[in-house]
């Protein structure tokens, strides 16, 4: 029992590198968004990491996440901690609402428009 109650701990105050049975606990990410107040978070990981030419597993080497968190995060299926969205933020040398959004990232062809 002890052991479950540390392991949420671990999960409610935001610690990505936490043991896969204990963020299997964690809540994923809303695809509705409505669940909870809480709407859907957008991203755009993937095209900054492409656009480097980074892998998945270099960037979570960097971040100190398991490489399988990086494509949880780019599908939207895990949503970041505050603090994992800022290590981001720090390592691609953006502002977090450059990554970040509530509201889904218009095309690239469609900004131009």
């Amino acid at each position: 029992m002890a052991d479950s109650a540390s392991s949420d701990a671990q999960v409610r105050r935001g610690d990505d590198s936490v043991p896969a049975q204990a963020r299997s606990q964690a809540e994923p990410a809303p695809t509705d968004g409505h669940r909870g107040g809480a709407g859907e978070v957008y991203n755009r990981i993937a095209m900054l990491r492409v656009e480097r030419g980074i892998s998945r597993r270099q960037l979570a080497e960097a971040l100190g996440v398991h490489y399988q968190t990086v494509g949880y995060l780019e599908r939207g299926e895990f949503a970041p901690s505050l603090h994992l969205a800022l290590r981001l933020a720090r390592f691609f040398g953006v502002p977090v609402e450059v990554i970040f959004s509530i509201e889904p990232f218009p095309r690239l062809g469609d900004e131009a428009k």
